[in-house]
């Protein structure tokens, strides 16, 4: 590999270097490495970018190096901060209930209550600075404006990168996207800003988090709801008793239907209620922890750059 002449050339053998590492790591690595160039040529104006190259491909390293060290250290950061894996289990009934103890259910199951209330922030945030972005255009704080609404949009996606990391464990970017627009004219820098897709895909996940946490919440609260009651149903019964309260009448109801409202009341039926509550309960954790790793990906295709 050719010796880099310019910190744009160094990043490209960087990125190529990188190659078939995760988006969010090579997003990372970029970052770092533009900035510390960027930082050593400007403590020293004098130099050009080639000079400046020589002396630091031997203290910060070569493209292939630093791409080298950042994929051992992603290999010890990922080990230290991955919560233990749950145990193996061969049965399908262990399998089954087995998800209570993986801790990414419990992220998962946190992150779609919490998805309701980011949605909305996100959707609002997202139309409002379009709406004004487009009613102020005709007005010269117009760019301006749209400019900083824009690169607050980043920063969302930055945080929003952070919450999904933390909560479902997928690998996102612990840096904004690499600042490739610095040695460039203000305008040019300004318009690199609209022609990144990751800014449009960004808006577009703001905008979809809206439906999307609808329905992650009301399906995991529903859920959670019906089997938790279902497996209270005996803790109920027993309270009927004790408290001589009534659970239920069926004086309008058709004789078939009323038979099995009181075969429910009875300890055989709330027994049953409690079973299939159980067994909802941890259907439920299943499909959160699916949902889960299915935003995960929607996600990283939408937050990341791609490398």
């Amino acid at each position: 590999m050719n010796a880099p002449r310019s910190i744009n050339e160094y990043l490209d053998q960087l990125r190529s270097a990188l190659r078939g590492a995760d988006p969010a790591l090579v997003q990372d690595a970029l970052y770092d490495a533009e900035e510390h160039l960027r930082a050593e040529l400007a403590e020293q104006p004098g130099r050009d970018e080639a000079t400046m190259l020589e002396h630091v491909v031997g203290s910060y390293g070569a493209p292939d190096e630093v791409a080298e060290i950042y994929r051992d250290q992603e290999i010890k950061i990922q080990r230290a901060i991955r919560p233990p894996p749950p145990p193996q289990r061969r049965s399908l009934v262990g399998r089954f209930f087995g998800v209570a103890a993986d801790p990414h259910t419990y992220g998962a199951l946190f992150y779609m209550v919490l998805a309701l209330a980011t949605g909305i922030f996100y959707f609002t945030w997202a139309v409002t600075g379009l709406s004004l972005s487009a009613g102020l255009a005709v007005l010269i704080i117009g760019i301006p404006f749209m400019v900083l609404f824009l690169g607050s949009v980043r920063g969302l996606s930055l945080l929003e990168g952070r919450i999904v990391e933390t909560m479902l464990g997928v690998r996102m970017p612990r840096r904004p996207p690499y600042p490739s627009q610095q040695g460039l004219p203000l305008m040019k820098r300004i318009g690199a800003i609209f022609t990144d897709g990751r800014t449009w895909g960004t808006l577009f996940y703001m905008l979809l988090m809206l439906p999307l946490g609808i329905v992650y919440f009301t399906v995991t609260v529903t859920l959670l709801s019906v089997s938790l009651s279902f497996v209270a149903a005996p803790i109920l019964r027993w309270a009927s008793d004790q408290f001589h309260w009534q659970i239920g009448t069926c004086t309008s109801a058709p004789d078939g239907i009323c038979a099995g409202v009181e075969w429910l009341n009875s300890w055989s039926g709330s027994v049953t209620l409690c079973i299939l509550g159980v067994v909802m309960l941890f259907a439920t954790l299943h499909l959160v922890r699916g949902m889960g790793r299915l935003h995960g990906q929607i996600a990283k295709q939408l937050l990341v750059r791609g490398s």
